[in-house]
């Protein structure tokens, strides 16, 4: 750890002397953390990194530099989706998904280091109850899809295969989601399979480039974003736990979305046979403006175009199908090859972009008072995961049905899009979808039959309420035998007790005998 007059040095030199002017208020267990933390900044990077923000605000407040005469469409034959391909080829590349997973040759990598500050809880979104009727978490149901493609992987090649967790946390985050994964049993998986690490701090800077006291003795630090994985993956060794369990393909995710598929065979198996080293799950664009990025290429280069950078009459631009030309919607939802993150981590995580955020960031000012600002006084600067799209030789995109498998968690109830309540609907309108598609009839309470709808408005409660447990069905599979001519009374959640060793034809026709059915009503 540095001495008071080493971390003065320091500071001169990265023009930060300022971070010193309330030492002498300090006692010595505050001085001490002060110095350790002084220790971890590098005198030039903290030089570079606050000129680097203090100039990019500078040029995120002037007009946008606009691509669109360098722009183009991901080429269809890069493209492989669920609507674009037939069954016969879906079932191709699902075999070929389950068959790597039976290799042991497939994790998941969770991106899980931002706070829920928009969603206003002081606590990590992984853990956050959207309302379901069994109460589940957002980590419960992954770690559940985890179990269950395990499951149905065993079942179709023989013989045990592990999905490996990785969980890349931040300061924020890792001593919460290391506690909640204890107190929950890892959810009834392996412990040593689930693999957490943290990624970087990095100083908040105000506009005129000086780092942001967040207290006397503690400097304002945010995580350096998703993009932040790839160096997060050499400083914790990461790449080389990977190595050494076989794993050669990365399923990487937000933790928000609660429809994620965990190491979907589909989208793994198209990946492998398509050969790619790199590849991104896509949903098209509800509407020309809907303010998603698009993924497309700039100069023949694969990226992420974010809306604000084209103008409204290149987003409506429309083929001869009438089809939106830029529709592929970014939904952070990535296939990675090990050694194409090798590749990253080792030669180009330096070359990703630096993105702007400005945030209110409290800090203390002249006279040592604690301020909450009203307004935004900071620069946060943040890499993205997906900025790495440039540095693969063979990318893909795989479009998907945003029904099925996007809706991201984002804002508290009360904001127009990605609630809790939002989040809730979707999740039961797709139980609810598989269920009438499995054969089920609901009736209410009273034993009146609802009418099927299966298809809904995307701001609209299904008709009946039907939670299916993933431990019960990954996507769909596996409830005919269960649902198929039941009259299913409302609400309903059907879980993993259901009995194992009785015929079909003794389970009784209505859900009333919740002993036999197990199914919990609420």
């Amino acid at each position: 750890m540095l001495t008071l007059d080493e971390a003065r040095a320091r500071l001169e030199l990265a023009g930060q002397s300022h971070l010193l002017q309330f030492w002498s208020e300090l006692d010595q267990e505050e001085r001490s953390r002060f110095l350790a933390e002084l220790s971890q900044l590098d005198p030039e990077e903290l030089r570079d990194h606050c000129r680097g923000a203090a100039e990019a605000a500078s040029r995120h407040s002037s007009p946008q530099d606009r691509l669109d005469q360098r722009m183009e469409p991901v080429p269809p034959e890069f493209i492989g989706g669920v609507k674009r391909s037939d069954r016969n080829t879906l079932n191709d590349w699902e075999n070929e998904g389950f068959l790597q997973i039976s290799q042991n040759k497939v994790a998941v990598l969770l991106l899980a280091g931002g706070q829920g500050t928009r969603l206003g809880v002081p606590y990590p979104k992984g853990m956050y109850n959207v309302g379901l009727p069994s109460g589940k978490t957002l980590y419960q149901i992954q770690a559940e899809r985890i179990r269950k493609v395990q499951e149905l992987t065993a079942k179709k090649h023989g013989g045990d295969c592990i999905v490996p967790w990785y969980i890349m946390t931040s300061e924020f985050t890792l001593e919460p989601t290391e506690k909640f994964f204890r107190e929950n049993n890892y959810f009834n998986l392996e412990p040593t399979n689930i693999i957490m690490f943290e990624q970087r701090m990095i100083p908040a800077v105000s506009f005129d480039g000086k780092v942001i006291l967040e207290q006397k003795g503690k400097i304002a630090m945010a995580p350096d974003g998703n993009g932040g994985l790839y160096r997060a993956l050499a400083d914790n060794l990461i790449l080389e736990d990977m190595e050494s369990r076989g794993v050669q393909f990365l399923h990487v995710y937000c933790v928000d979305n609660i429809l994620v598929k965990m190491a979907d065979p589909i989208f793994i198996g198209f990946c492998v046979r398509k050969g790619a080293d790199c590849g991104a799950k896509v949903v098209e664009k509800a509407y020309p403006s809907e303010p998603v990025g698009v993924v497309c290429q700039v100069d023949g280069v694969y990226q992420v175009v974010e809306y604000s950078e084209i103008l409204p009459e290149t987003a409506e631009l429309r083929g001869p199908g009438g089809d939106l030309v830029y529709s592929a919607g970014n939904i952070c939802n990535h296939f990675f090859t090990l050694d194409f993150l090798k590749a990253v981590a080792q030669k180009y995580h330096g070359q990703l972009k630096q993105h702007v955020a400005l945030k209110k960031v409290p800090f203390m000012d002249q006279e040592g008072n604690h301020v909450k600002p009203t307004k935004p006084n900071g620069i946060k600067m943040e890499k993205f995961v997906f900025d790495v799209f440039q540095f693969s030789r063979n990318f893909v995109a795989f479009e998907v049905l945003r029904e099925e498998e996007f809706s991201p968690l984002k804002n508290a109830d009360g904001a127009a899009l990605d609630t809790p309540t939002t989040a809730r609907r979707s999740l039961l309108a797709q139980h609810y979808r598989w269920a009438l598609a499995a054969g089920a009839q609901f009736q209410d309470s009273q034993g009146v039959t609802i009418p099927p709808k299966p298809r809904m408005a995307c701001d609209e409660d299904p008709p009946a309420v039907c939670e299916i447990s993933p431990l019960v069905s990954y996507f769909g599979e596996g409830l005919e035998p269960l649902l198929k001519d039941k009259a299913v009374m409302s609400p309903i959640i059907l879980d993993e007790t259901w009995p194992k060793n009785l015929p079909i034809s003794s389970i009784p026709s209505t859900c009333n005998d919740k002993a036999m059915f197990k199914i919990r009503e609420f």
